[in-house]
C-alpha cells in the first residue's frame, strides 16, 4: 500500500482518539557543527520540526523540542587552531551565533544546548560503561590514514577521493553522496588529506569498536515497526544485505572531545557523543524545568514518543548505530524517525563543507523569517526528496500567495467594517454553508500538519482562499449601495470574508507564526485550533494595518552580493 494512503487511512481512523488523549513528546533536530554559522539548509530541518511542534502544541499536547551544537571532533579543533583561539572559545561563540539564528527564525526550542557539557559527559561515560560491561565494545589493532605533515590522523570527513563504487570524484572517506554508499576509508580511491592536500600515509593504531552486527535482528524488527517510511527502511535494508560492521567509537589524540576512560590516549568518537547530545539537552532541561522528568521520557519502557528530524546524509547512524546503542544500554528507541533530502540551487547541495551555501544571517537581513518558512513548507512532504530552492520563483509565490491572497482577503474586508462598523463584526454570516464547508476542511488539514505533509496544507489553504476571494468578487462589497437595508448585507458579507480569511490564519499558523501573531493582534483574538467551528461574530476588531508587505525582486541581488562578500 502506497505510504501516504496508509498513513491516511490510519490518521482518519485515529484521529480523534489521538486528539483526546494528551500525548507527551519530545522532538528533536540533528545537531549543527559549531565549527561555523548556520546556513540555510539547516534552517530547512529546523523549519520542518518546528511546523510539527507547533501544530500539536496548538492541540495541547506537551510537546518539549531540543536541539544541540555538536562542538566535538577534529574540525572543530582545526578550526579554533586557525582562528587562534581555544575550541572552547570557538564553541561558545558558536552557540551563542546559532541561538540568535534559529531565534530569528522563531525556531520555538525549549532547550538549545550543547554536546560540550557535563551532562553529555555524564551519559556518555555511563553509556560506554554499559556497552563495555556488556561486552559490546572491542579493541582492534588496525591501519589508518595519517597525515604526516600535519601529525594528526585523519577522520573520514578529511579525506576525499574517489567512491569506490560509483567512481564519482571528490568524495569523503565514510559515504559518497552521489550513490549513498558506505565505505571504510581506505577502500577510497586516489584518496587526499582535506587538511594539507597531500596524500596520506598508513600508520598502525588501536581503536575501540562497537559491536554493531550483534543488534541485526532487533534491528530488522524495529525498522519495520512503524517508526521509518518505506523509503528509508529500503535504504536501511541496503546495509543488511552488505553485512553491517563493527563500528569505531574512538579516536586518537589530537582530538577535541571527552577522553574515554581508562584509555588515557583515546577519545569518543563524535557520533557516539552526538547523538547522547539529544539525551543530555533533554537532561538539562529537566534541570531548568523541575517538573520534567528524565526518566518519563528516556526509560525503557517510556509510553512518551520521540521522534528525530534528519537529514538523508545521516539514515545510518540514526536507524542502525543510535538504536543499537540505546537498545544495549536499556534506553528507549525512537517512536519515529522523519527523513527530509537536500536542499539545492540550480541542482547543486547547499553545503557548508562543500562551500555552497546562504548563511541564515544574511537571509533575514534582506527576507523575513515566514517567507522562508512558507517556502519551505510549500514543497515539504513525508517523502526523502531533495529540495530546489529558486529565488525568483520564491519572491513570485511569496506575492502571489501571501500578499495577493491571504493578505488582500482580509484587507478588503476589513476596510468596510472598519469605516462603517466602527470595527464591529456583524451578528450573522451571510453565507454559514460556505463557513462550515471551510470548516470542514480543517480534519484534512491536521492529518496534513500530523503526517508532515506541508505542502498540502499549503496548496488546499491557497485553493480556499481562491474560494473566498471568488465569494467577495462576486458579492462586490465596494459596489453595494450605502443604504440602511443594503448596510446590514454589507456588514455580514465583509465579516464572512474576515472569517474565511482567520480559517485559513489558522491552518497557517505553525508555517507563519510571525503572521500569526499580526493576525491575532488585528482580530482582537487567538488563532486556536479549538475555535475554528465557531465563527467571529458580534466582535470588535482593531484598524487594519498591514499584515505583510511585498517582496522586491531586488532582495534577491541584495542577498547574493551578502553571500559573496
Amino acid at each position: 500500500m502506497d505510504s501516504f494512503l496508509y498513513h491516511t487511512l490510519y490518521f482518519k481512523k485515529n484521529y480523534n482518539i489521538m486528539q483526546s488523549v494528551l500525548r507527551k513528546i519530545l522532538v528533536t533536530c540533528a545537531l549543527p557543527y559549531a565549527n561555523g554559522s548556520i546556513h540555510i539548509g539547516h534552517m530547512l530541518e529546523h523549519i520542518q520540526a518546528d511546523i510539527w511542534v507547533r501544530y500539536h502544541r496548538m492541540h495541547g499536547h506537551e510537546v518539549w523540542f531540543v536541539s544541540a551544537d555538536d562542538a566535538h571532533g577534529t574540525a572543530v579543533m582545526l578550526k579554533s587552531e586557525d582562528l587562534g583561539i581555544s575550541s572552547n572559545e570557538l564553541i561558545k561563540k558558536m552557540r551563542k551565533e546559532h541561538q540568535r539564528d534559529f531565534l530569528s527564525f522563531k525556531i520555538s526550542h525549549d532547550n538549545y544546548y550543547s554536546t560540550h557539557s557535563l551532562e553529555n559527559l555524564y551519559l556518555s561515560r555511563k553509556i560506554f560503561t554499559c556497552l563495555n560491561e556488556k561486552g559490546f565494545i572491542k579493541e582492534k589493532n588496525i591501519v589508518q590514514f595519517y597525515d604526516n605533515i600535519k601529525k594528526i590522523f585523519l577522520p573520514d570527513r578529511f579525506i576525499k577521493g574517489t567512491c569506490p563504487i560509483c567512481k564519482s570524484k571528490n568524495q569523503y572517506g565514510d559515504n559518497c553522496e552521489i550513490c549513498s554508499a558506505t565505505y571504510e576509508p581506505l577502500d577510497l580511491i586516489n584518496p587526499i588529506s582535506v587538511i594539507s592536500g597531500k596524500k596520506p600515509i598508513l600508520k598502525n593504531t588501536k581503536h575501540l569498536y562497537f559491536d554493531l552486527p550483534f543488534f541485526s535482528e532487533m534491528l530488522k524488527k524495529w525498522i519495520h515497526s512503524g517508526v521509518l517510511e518505506p523509503s528509508v527502511i529500503k535504504k536501511t535494508e541496503e546495509w543488511f544485505k552488505e553485512g553491517l560492521k563493527s563500528w569505531g567509537i574512538s579516536r586518537d589524540a589530537p582530538y577535541f572531545g571527552f577522553k574515554i576512560p581508562k584509555h588515557s590516549d583515546k577519545y569518543f568518537y563524535v557520533w557516539l557523543d552526538a547523538p547522547i547530545g539529544y539525551m543530555s539537552a533533554f537532561k538539562n532541561l529537566c534541570f531548568k524545568n523541575t517538573k520534567l522528568n528524565f526518566n518519563e521520557f528516556w526509560d525503557k519502557k517510556s509510553h512518551c514518543e520521540l521522534y528525530h528530524f534528519i537529514g538523508k546524509d545521516i539514515i545510518y547512524f540514526h536507524t542502525l548505530f543510535w538504536p543499537s546503542i540505546l537498545e544495549a544500554s536499556s534506553f528507549r528507541k525512537p517512536s519515529g524517525i522523519f527523513v527530509h533530502g537536500y536542499l539545492t540551487m540550480n541542482g547543486l547541495k547547499l553545503s557548508k563543507s562543500r562551500g555552497a551555501l546562504i548563511k541564515a544571517s544574511n537571509w533575514i537581513k534582506c527576507f523575513d523569517s515566514d517567507s522562508l518558512r512558507y517556502y519551505y513548507a510549500s514543497k515539504l512532504s513525508n517523502k526523502v526528496h531533495d529540495i530546489e530552492i529558486n529565488l525568483k520563483d520564491f519572491v513570485w509565490k511569496i506575492n502571489s500567495d501571501i500578499v495577493n491572497k491571504l493578505v488582500n482577503l482580509a484587507s478588503r474586508n476589513a476596510s468596510f467594517i472598519n469605516k462603517y462598523f466602527n470595527g464591529y463584526l456583524s451578528k450573522k454570516l451571510s453565507n454559514i454553508k460556505l463557513y462550515e464547508d471551510f470548516v470542514n476542511t480543517s480534519s484534512n488539514i491536521a492529518m496534513f500538519l500530523e503526517n508532515r505533509e506541508f505542502s498540502f496544507v499549503v496548496r488546499e489553504s491557497m485553493r480556499l482562499l481562491d474560494v473566498a476571494n471568488q465569494y467577495i468578487n462576486e458579492k462586490k462589497p465596494w459596489k453595494i449601495e450605502k443604504t440602511e437595508k443594503n448596510i446590514v448585507e454589507l456588514q455580514k458579507i465583509c465579516t464572512m470574508g474576515i472569517n474565511l480569511f482567520r480559517i485559513v490564519m489558522i491552518f497557517l499558523k505553525p508555517i507563519t507564526p510571525d503572521l500569526a501573531n499580526k493576525t491575532e493582534f488585528f482580530l482582537n483574538t487567538t488563532l486556536t485550533w479549538d475555535s475554528i467551528k465557531k465563527p467571529l461574530l458580534s466582535h470588535k476588531i482593531n484598524k487594519f494595518t498591514p499584515l505583510y508587505e511585498r517582496i522586491d525582486i531586488k532582495k534577491i541581488y541584495e542577498l547574493i552580493e551578502l553571500c559573496r562578500e
